[in-house]
Protein backbone atom coordinates (compact mmCIF):
# COMPACT_ATOMS: atom_id res chain seq x y z
CA UNK A 1 0.00 0.00 0.00
CA UNK A 2 2.54 2.54 1.09
CA UNK A 3 4.55 1.71 -2.27
CA UNK A 4 1.65 1.78 -4.11
CA UNK A 5 1.10 5.36 -2.54
CA UNK A 6 4.57 6.71 -3.59
CA UNK A 7 4.06 5.84 -6.69
CA UNK A 8 0.95 7.92 -7.13
CA UNK A 9 2.30 10.72 -5.09
CA UNK A 10 5.72 11.13 -6.78
CA UNK A 11 4.59 13.09 -9.35
CA UNK A 12 3.08 16.09 -7.12
CA UNK A 13 6.70 16.28 -5.70
CA UNK A 14 8.25 17.06 -8.98
CA UNK A 15 8.86 20.48 -9.58
CA UNK A 16 7.69 20.30 -13.16
CA UNK A 17 4.42 18.74 -12.54
CA UNK A 18 3.59 21.74 -9.97
CA UNK A 19 4.24 24.25 -12.24
CA UNK A 20 2.29 22.37 -15.29
CA UNK A 21 -0.82 22.18 -12.87
CA UNK A 22 -0.79 24.95 -11.53
CA UNK A 23 -0.75 26.91 -14.65
CA UNK A 24 -3.28 25.25 -15.93
CA UNK A 25 -6.13 25.51 -13.28
CA UNK A 26 -5.21 28.92 -12.86
CA UNK A 27 -5.88 29.06 -16.58
CA UNK A 28 -9.03 27.56 -15.71
CA UNK A 29 -10.18 29.42 -13.08
CA UNK A 30 -9.43 32.45 -15.05
CA UNK A 31 -11.23 31.67 -18.33
CA UNK A 32 -14.14 30.36 -16.12
CA UNK A 33 -14.44 33.92 -14.35
CA UNK A 34 -13.82 35.80 -17.60
CA UNK A 35 -16.38 33.67 -19.36
CA UNK A 36 -19.13 34.20 -16.02
CA UNK A 37 -18.30 37.67 -14.34
CA UNK A 38 -17.34 40.07 -16.83
CA UNK A 39 -20.06 41.11 -19.17
CA UNK A 40 -20.25 40.11 -22.61
CA UNK A 41 -19.69 43.65 -24.24
CA UNK A 42 -16.29 44.16 -21.97
CA UNK A 43 -12.91 43.74 -23.93
CA UNK A 44 -11.74 41.15 -21.01
CA UNK A 45 -14.93 38.79 -21.65
CA UNK A 46 -14.32 35.76 -22.71
CA UNK A 47 -17.21 33.84 -25.43
CA UNK A 48 -19.22 30.55 -25.18
CA UNK A 49 -17.44 30.23 -28.61
CA UNK A 50 -13.74 30.89 -27.21
CA UNK A 51 -14.61 28.68 -23.93
CA UNK A 52 -15.64 26.16 -26.64
CA UNK A 53 -12.43 26.81 -29.21
CA UNK A 54 -9.97 26.49 -25.88
CA UNK A 55 -12.03 23.33 -24.90
CA UNK A 56 -11.26 21.36 -27.98
CA UNK A 57 -7.35 22.40 -27.54
CA UNK A 58 -7.30 20.54 -24.25
CA UNK A 59 -8.96 17.82 -25.57
CA UNK A 60 -6.21 17.67 -28.34
CA UNK A 61 -3.50 18.25 -25.75
CA UNK A 62 -4.29 15.24 -23.73
CA UNK A 63 -4.12 13.33 -27.09
CA UNK A 64 -0.86 14.80 -27.47
CA UNK A 65 0.62 13.89 -24.20
CA UNK A 66 -0.79 10.14 -24.88
CA UNK A 67 1.15 9.83 -28.00
CA UNK A 68 4.41 11.21 -26.39
CA UNK A 69 4.24 8.74 -23.43
CA UNK A 70 4.86 6.23 -26.61
CA UNK A 71 7.13 7.96 -28.90
CA UNK A 72 9.09 10.30 -25.92
CA UNK A 73 9.76 7.49 -23.70
CA UNK A 74 9.14 4.30 -25.40
CA UNK A 75 10.43 5.11 -28.73
CA UNK A 76 7.08 3.79 -30.45
CA UNK A 77 6.71 6.53 -33.49
CA UNK A 78 3.02 5.81 -33.49
CA UNK A 79 1.31 7.40 -36.62
CA UNK A 80 -2.13 5.69 -36.03
CA UNK A 81 -3.21 7.43 -32.51
CA UNK A 82 -6.00 9.05 -34.51
CA UNK A 83 -7.85 6.00 -34.32
CA UNK A 84 -7.68 5.71 -30.95
CA UNK A 85 -9.02 8.89 -30.42
CA UNK A 86 -12.08 8.36 -33.34
CA UNK A 87 -12.75 4.95 -31.75
CA UNK A 88 -13.33 7.20 -28.41
CA UNK A 89 -15.19 9.93 -30.27
CA UNK A 90 -17.61 7.21 -31.80
CA UNK A 91 -18.53 5.99 -28.28
CA UNK A 92 -19.82 9.03 -27.29
CA UNK A 93 -21.03 10.09 -30.47
CA UNK A 94 -23.45 6.75 -30.38
CA UNK A 95 -24.41 7.96 -26.74
CA UNK A 96 -25.23 11.11 -27.68
CA UNK A 97 -27.08 9.78 -30.24
CA UNK A 98 -28.77 7.50 -28.16
CA UNK A 99 -30.13 10.38 -26.36
CA UNK A 100 -31.59 12.66 -28.93
CA UNK A 101 -34.86 9.85 -29.17
CA UNK A 102 -38.13 10.92 -30.93
CA UNK A 103 -36.09 14.53 -31.32
CA UNK A 104 -34.65 13.50 -34.58
CA UNK A 105 -35.82 14.49 -37.66
CA UNK A 106 -37.78 11.64 -38.21
CA UNK A 107 -39.12 10.96 -35.05
CA UNK A 108 -37.66 7.63 -34.67
CA UNK A 109 -37.64 6.86 -30.38
CA UNK A 110 -34.71 4.54 -31.40
CA UNK A 111 -33.08 4.46 -34.84
CA UNK A 112 -30.99 7.24 -35.22
CA UNK A 113 -31.76 9.88 -38.34
CA UNK A 114 -29.07 8.24 -40.35
CA UNK A 115 -30.39 4.59 -39.88
CA UNK A 116 -34.20 5.42 -40.29
CA UNK A 117 -33.06 7.56 -44.14
CA UNK A 118 -31.12 4.27 -44.91
CA UNK A 119 -34.21 1.80 -44.54
CA UNK A 120 -32.86 0.40 -40.99
CA UNK A 121 -35.45 -1.78 -39.50
CA UNK A 122 -34.15 -2.59 -36.20
CA UNK A 123 -31.17 -0.99 -34.09
CA UNK A 124 -27.41 -3.03 -34.99
CA UNK A 125 -26.77 -5.22 -31.89
CA UNK A 126 -23.21 -3.34 -30.90
CA UNK A 127 -25.48 -0.08 -30.51
CA UNK A 128 -27.40 -1.72 -27.84
CA UNK A 129 -26.16 -0.46 -24.17
CA UNK A 130 -25.41 2.94 -25.58
CA UNK A 131 -28.43 4.63 -24.18
CA UNK A 132 -26.64 4.17 -20.78
CA UNK A 133 -24.03 6.94 -19.84
CA UNK A 134 -22.13 4.08 -17.75
CA UNK A 135 -21.84 1.43 -20.44
CA UNK A 136 -21.07 4.77 -23.00
CA UNK A 137 -18.41 5.52 -20.64
CA UNK A 138 -16.93 2.41 -20.42
CA UNK A 139 -16.77 1.50 -24.29
CA UNK A 140 -15.13 4.86 -24.47
CA UNK A 141 -11.93 3.39 -22.74
CA UNK A 142 -12.42 -0.09 -23.94
CA UNK A 143 -13.07 0.22 -27.36
CA UNK A 144 -9.37 1.82 -27.87
CA UNK A 145 -7.82 -0.78 -24.99
CA UNK A 146 -9.02 -3.59 -26.90
CA UNK A 147 -7.78 -2.35 -30.77
CA UNK A 148 -4.28 -1.13 -28.92
CA UNK A 149 -4.12 -4.62 -27.01
CA UNK A 150 -4.76 -6.56 -29.76
CA UNK A 151 -2.99 -5.34 -32.53
CA UNK A 152 0.52 -4.46 -29.95
CA UNK A 153 0.23 -8.08 -29.31
CA UNK A 154 0.63 -9.24 -32.59
CA UNK A 155 3.15 -6.26 -33.41
CA UNK A 156 5.60 -6.31 -30.46
CA UNK A 157 5.36 -10.33 -30.71
CA UNK A 158 6.55 -10.28 -33.67
CA UNK A 159 9.29 -7.69 -32.85
CA UNK A 160 8.09 -5.19 -35.59
CA UNK A 161 9.96 -1.90 -34.60
CA UNK A 162 11.17 1.33 -36.32
CA UNK A 163 9.47 2.69 -39.55
CA UNK A 164 8.07 -0.60 -40.27
CA UNK A 165 5.93 -0.34 -36.94
CA UNK A 166 4.95 3.61 -37.93
CA UNK A 167 3.86 2.34 -41.13
CA UNK A 168 1.38 -0.43 -39.91
CA UNK A 169 0.03 1.77 -37.12
CA UNK A 170 -0.95 4.33 -40.23
CA UNK A 171 -2.12 1.70 -41.97
CA UNK A 172 -4.48 0.47 -39.50
CA UNK A 173 -5.92 4.04 -39.16
CA UNK A 174 -6.27 4.11 -42.53
CA UNK A 175 -8.06 1.20 -43.31
CA UNK A 176 -10.74 1.99 -40.82
CA UNK A 177 -10.89 5.19 -42.05
CA UNK A 178 -12.45 3.13 -45.49
CA UNK A 179 -14.50 0.94 -42.73
CA UNK A 180 -16.34 3.88 -41.32
CA UNK A 181 -16.96 5.07 -44.62
CA UNK A 182 -19.02 2.72 -45.86
CA UNK A 183 -22.75 2.98 -44.82
CA UNK A 184 -23.42 -0.60 -43.81
CA UNK A 185 -21.08 0.02 -41.25
CA UNK A 186 -23.98 1.57 -39.28
CA UNK A 187 -22.15 4.60 -37.91
CA UNK A 188 -23.57 7.14 -40.03
CA UNK A 189 -21.19 6.67 -43.33
CA UNK A 190 -19.33 9.64 -44.78
CA UNK A 191 -21.63 12.23 -42.74
CA UNK A 192 -20.53 10.64 -39.57
CA UNK A 193 -22.56 11.23 -36.35
CA UNK A 194 -24.09 14.90 -35.69
CA UNK A 195 -27.11 17.18 -34.29
CA UNK A 196 -26.76 15.84 -30.77
CA UNK A 197 -29.19 17.10 -28.01
CA UNK A 198 -27.94 16.39 -24.53
CA UNK A 199 -25.36 14.83 -22.22
CA UNK A 200 -26.18 13.26 -19.30
CA UNK A 201 -29.28 15.42 -19.29
CA UNK A 202 -27.86 18.60 -19.67
CA UNK A 203 -28.20 20.43 -23.12
CA UNK A 204 -25.65 20.85 -25.27
CA UNK A 205 -26.37 24.45 -26.44
CA UNK A 206 -26.38 25.97 -23.43
CA UNK A 207 -23.75 28.16 -22.39
CA UNK A 208 -23.57 26.47 -18.79
CA UNK A 209 -22.59 22.90 -20.60
CA UNK A 210 -20.14 23.86 -23.04
CA UNK A 211 -18.62 25.61 -19.50
CA UNK A 212 -18.56 22.48 -17.94
CA UNK A 213 -17.53 20.37 -20.71
CA UNK A 214 -14.27 23.20 -20.98
CA UNK A 215 -13.95 22.57 -17.16
CA UNK A 216 -14.18 18.83 -18.07
CA UNK A 217 -11.35 18.74 -20.56
CA UNK A 218 -8.70 20.33 -18.46
CA UNK A 219 -9.24 18.43 -15.45
CA UNK A 220 -9.00 14.98 -17.73
CA UNK A 221 -5.65 16.77 -18.74
CA UNK A 222 -4.29 17.07 -15.64
CA UNK A 223 -5.47 14.06 -14.53
CA UNK A 224 -3.97 12.21 -17.48
CA UNK A 225 -0.87 13.78 -17.36
CA UNK A 226 -0.31 12.88 -13.76
CA UNK A 227 -0.85 9.51 -14.60
CA UNK A 228 1.87 10.00 -17.30
CA UNK A 229 4.56 11.29 -15.11
CA UNK A 230 3.57 8.61 -12.33
CA UNK A 231 4.39 6.22 -15.14
CA UNK A 232 7.37 7.67 -16.71
CA UNK A 233 9.11 8.93 -12.90
CA UNK A 234 7.97 4.79 -11.82
CA UNK A 235 10.11 1.74 -12.45
CA UNK A 236 8.17 0.85 -15.48
CA UNK A 237 9.20 4.16 -16.97
CA UNK A 238 12.89 3.22 -16.71
CA UNK A 239 12.18 0.11 -17.89
CA UNK A 240 10.66 1.51 -20.84
CA UNK A 241 13.24 4.09 -21.36
CA UNK A 242 15.96 1.83 -21.45
CA UNK A 243 13.91 -0.51 -24.40
CA UNK A 244 13.54 3.29 -26.25
CA UNK A 245 17.48 3.27 -26.12
CA UNK A 246 18.88 -0.31 -26.02
CA UNK A 247 15.87 -2.67 -26.31
CA UNK A 248 18.27 -5.74 -27.28
CA UNK A 249 20.34 -4.96 -23.80
CA UNK A 250 17.07 -5.11 -22.44
CA UNK A 251 15.90 -7.92 -23.60
CA UNK A 252 19.60 -9.76 -22.35
CA UNK A 253 18.88 -8.50 -19.23
CA UNK A 254 15.82 -10.38 -18.69
CA UNK A 255 13.17 -7.76 -19.19
CA UNK A 256 10.06 -8.63 -21.25
CA UNK A 257 9.97 -5.74 -23.58
CA UNK A 258 7.28 -6.75 -25.36
CA UNK A 259 4.95 -6.96 -22.23
CA UNK A 260 6.26 -3.34 -21.01
CA UNK A 261 5.11 -2.17 -24.56
CA UNK A 262 1.93 -3.98 -24.61
CA UNK A 263 0.90 -2.28 -21.64
CA UNK A 264 2.11 1.58 -22.01
CA UNK A 265 0.83 1.15 -25.89
CA UNK A 266 -2.87 0.41 -24.53
CA UNK A 267 -2.90 3.08 -21.19
CA UNK A 268 -1.55 5.25 -24.80
CA UNK A 269 -4.69 4.26 -26.10
CA UNK A 270 -7.31 4.76 -23.36
CA UNK A 271 -5.89 8.42 -23.16
CA UNK A 272 -6.60 8.89 -26.57
CA UNK A 273 -9.62 7.52 -26.42
CA UNK A 274 -10.82 9.60 -23.50
CA UNK A 275 -9.39 12.80 -25.79
CA UNK A 276 -11.43 12.58 -28.47
CA UNK A 277 -14.90 11.08 -26.00
CA UNK A 278 -14.33 15.05 -24.93
CA UNK A 279 -13.83 16.45 -28.25
CA UNK A 280 -17.37 15.08 -29.67
CA UNK A 281 -19.36 16.68 -27.66
CA UNK A 282 -18.20 19.93 -27.83
CA UNK A 283 -17.70 19.81 -31.49
CA UNK A 284 -21.02 18.02 -32.12
CA UNK A 285 -19.98 16.35 -34.44
CA UNK A 286 -17.61 12.93 -35.10
CA UNK A 287 -17.02 11.44 -38.44
CA UNK A 288 -14.84 9.00 -40.77
CA UNK A 289 -11.91 12.35 -41.10
CA UNK A 290 -10.73 12.06 -37.56
CA UNK A 291 -9.73 8.07 -38.28
CA UNK A 292 -7.24 10.07 -41.52
CA UNK A 293 -3.56 9.71 -41.42
CA UNK A 294 -3.27 13.44 -42.00
CA UNK A 295 -4.43 13.92 -38.60
CA UNK A 296 -2.28 11.66 -36.57
CA UNK A 297 0.58 12.92 -38.78
CA UNK A 298 -0.37 16.47 -37.80
CA UNK A 299 0.04 15.03 -33.72
CA UNK A 300 3.18 14.18 -34.41
CA UNK A 301 4.09 17.64 -35.44
CA UNK A 302 2.52 18.71 -32.45
CA UNK A 303 4.85 16.59 -30.09
CA UNK A 304 7.76 17.35 -32.15
CA UNK A 305 7.30 21.15 -31.76
CA UNK A 306 6.96 20.96 -28.27
CA UNK A 307 9.44 18.49 -27.07
CA UNK A 308 9.34 14.56 -27.45
CA UNK A 309 9.83 13.19 -24.13
CA UNK A 310 9.13 15.86 -21.37
CA UNK A 311 4.78 15.68 -22.09
CA UNK A 312 4.19 19.01 -20.74
CA UNK A 313 5.94 19.62 -24.27
CA UNK A 314 3.61 17.82 -26.21
CA UNK A 315 0.95 20.19 -24.54
CA UNK A 316 2.66 23.46 -25.49
CA UNK A 317 2.81 21.84 -29.07
CA UNK A 318 -0.75 20.90 -29.18
CA UNK A 319 -1.84 24.53 -27.73
CA UNK A 320 0.27 26.73 -30.47
CA UNK A 321 -0.49 24.48 -33.38
CA UNK A 322 -3.91 24.62 -33.27
CA UNK A 323 -3.99 28.17 -32.20
CA UNK A 324 -1.91 28.67 -35.30
CA UNK A 325 -4.31 26.90 -36.97
CA UNK A 326 -7.08 28.59 -36.14
CA UNK A 327 -5.41 31.66 -36.66
CA UNK A 328 -4.20 30.85 -40.09
CA UNK A 329 -7.84 28.95 -41.83
CA UNK A 330 -9.22 32.09 -41.15
CA UNK A 331 -6.88 34.61 -42.39
CA UNK A 332 -5.50 32.20 -45.86
CA UNK A 333 -7.53 28.78 -45.28
CA UNK A 334 -5.25 27.97 -48.81
CA UNK A 335 -1.94 28.42 -47.28
CA UNK A 336 -2.36 26.71 -43.99
CA UNK A 337 -0.60 23.14 -44.55
CA UNK A 338 2.22 25.27 -46.11
CA UNK A 339 2.36 26.99 -43.23
CA UNK A 340 2.28 24.26 -41.07
CA UNK A 341 5.02 22.85 -43.32
CA UNK A 342 7.32 25.61 -42.48
CA UNK A 343 6.85 25.54 -38.86
CA UNK A 344 8.03 22.37 -38.50
CA UNK A 345 11.17 22.96 -41.10
CA UNK A 346 12.05 25.68 -38.87
CA UNK A 347 11.14 23.87 -35.37
CA UNK A 348 13.89 20.68 -36.97
CA UNK A 349 16.65 23.21 -38.22
CA UNK A 350 16.60 25.57 -35.61
CA UNK A 351 14.59 23.75 -32.47
CA UNK A 352 15.45 19.57 -32.76
CA UNK A 353 14.14 19.51 -29.15
CA UNK A 354 11.40 21.88 -29.23
CA UNK A 355 10.02 24.79 -27.45
CA UNK A 356 10.86 22.46 -24.42
CA UNK A 357 14.61 21.79 -25.06
CA UNK A 358 14.46 25.62 -25.53
CA UNK A 359 13.08 26.34 -22.24
CA UNK A 360 15.26 24.20 -20.41
CA UNK A 361 18.21 25.68 -22.07
CA UNK A 362 17.32 29.03 -21.02
CA UNK A 363 16.88 27.54 -17.75
CA UNK A 364 20.54 26.11 -17.77
CA UNK A 365 21.76 29.29 -18.84
CA UNK A 366 19.81 31.32 -15.91
CA UNK A 367 21.21 29.08 -13.02
CA UNK A 368 24.65 28.96 -14.70
CA UNK A 369 24.93 32.71 -14.76
CA UNK A 370 23.38 32.59 -11.06
CA UNK A 371 25.85 30.37 -9.62
CA UNK A 372 29.32 32.43 -11.40
CA UNK A 373 27.79 35.76 -10.14
CA UNK A 374 28.33 34.74 -6.05
CA UNK A 375 32.16 33.18 -8.19
CA UNK A 376 33.04 36.53 -9.41
CA UNK A 377 32.08 38.74 -6.01
CA UNK A 378 34.11 36.53 -4.09
CA UNK A 379 37.50 36.52 -6.26
CA UNK A 380 36.91 40.39 -6.25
Amino acid sequence: MLASRSWLSRPFRERSTQIFLGVLLAALAVVTLLNLIVPAGHPLHVSTYTVTLLGKYLSFALLAVALDLVWGYLGILSLGHGAFFALGGYAMGMYLMRQIGDRGVYGDPVLPDFMVFLDWDRLPWYWHGFDMAWFAFVMVLLAPGLLALVFGFLAFRSRVTGVYLSIITQALTFALMLAFFRNEMGFGGNNGLTDFKELLGFDLRSDATRLGLFLASGLALALGYVLCRAIVASKLGRVSVACRDAEARTRFLGYRVERVQLFVFVISAMLAGVAGALYVPQVGIINPGEFSPIFSIEVVLWVALGGRGTLYGAVIGALVVNYAKTVFTGVMPEAWLFALGGLFVVVTVLLPKGVAGLLASLRRRRDDGASETPAQGASS
